[in-house]
């Protein structure tokens, strides 16, 4: 088994999901990101999605885009974000990491450095999977074995439109887990409907048999807890951008580590 699938082994074996928190590769500051990575572990993280900056970021909010520009203007590609990697993993070689980002850097990569480069340099970095927004699963089988072989994996999204077959098609390509994307509409929506989740895992479950996280709308530990309670995984990414960039600049890192360290507590809590 990979890190991801360790991960998610270990924690159903003590019956509690996986806290997965989103940082943007380079936000606030490129030198903040590896520090920031060791702080997310410290407080509870099981899984890190890093996020590649991209200036069309079709799934993102305004909290999202407005930090992918951020670190597109300090300077902070897919090269860099790989270098990011590389650093944490010095220090730290158990946390699984995910990319979440979008196409195009992807494969202008693979312009750039040849066939199946960013394959073969996410592995090397030290990368877990990858997570991309827009290859759907019938663009992407060969990117999804080239994954595999090189022992990462591929995680798709999942919406409350998606029909059956779509879920079909996801669950013959997707490994590590899925993202279940709690809402419709963009990352950072406040109109998270606890209830609708906990009637569709079910329905996800018939087809896809990895683990099932939940994102998009998750802001505080009341939800979290309700969302650990019926799926595999709690992501969360708008709201820890959100206290990294309020003001003093400098107290981000200790306002996520304590907001990080609530959910934790909240989803690890006994009934």
């Amino acid at each position: 088994m990979n890190k991801i699938q360790t991960t998610f082994a270990r924690l159903k074996a003590s019956s509690k999901a996986a806290l997965i928190p989103y940082l943007m590769a380079g936000f606030p500051r490129p030198q903040d990101t590896v520090s920031l990575m060791h702080t997310l572990v410290s407080s509870g993280a099981d899984i890190i999605e890093l996020g590649i900056p991209f200036s069309d970021p079709m799934a993102d909010g305004p909290v999202i885009q407005k930090a992918g520009e951020l670190a597109l203007e300090q300077g902070v590609g897919l090269e860099q974000v790989f270098e990011m990697v590389r650093a944490f993993r010095l220090t730290d070689s158990q946390t699984p990491i995910v990319l979440m980002g979008y196409a195009n850097p992807i494969e202008h990569f693979d312009i750039k450095h040849g066939p199946d480069a960013f394959v073969k340099t996410a592995q090397s970095a030290g990368v877990d999977g990858v997570l991309v927004v827009d290859y759907p699963p019938e663009e992407c089988a060969h990117f999804a074995q080239t994954l595999r072989q090189a022992g990462m994996d591929l995680i798709f999204l999942l919406a409350p439109t998606s029909t059956a077959q779509r879920m079909e098609r996801v669950a013959q390509l997707a490994t590590g887990y899925v993202y279940y994307v709690s809402l419709k509409g963009i990352t950072g929506a406040a109109h998270l409907d606890t209830s609708a989740v906990e009637k569709m895992i079910p329905k996800i479950r018939e087809f896809v048999k990895i683990p099932v996280g939940v994102g998009f709308g998750v802001r505080d530990a009341v939800s979290a807890k309700a969302l650990s309670k019926v799926s595999d995984a709690v992501v969360i990414g708008t709201k820890l951008i959100e206290l990294l960039q309020a003001p003093p600049l400098e107290e981000g890192s200790a306002r996520l580590a304590s907001f990080m360290q609530s959910i934790r507590h909240a989803m690890d809590e006994e009934e």
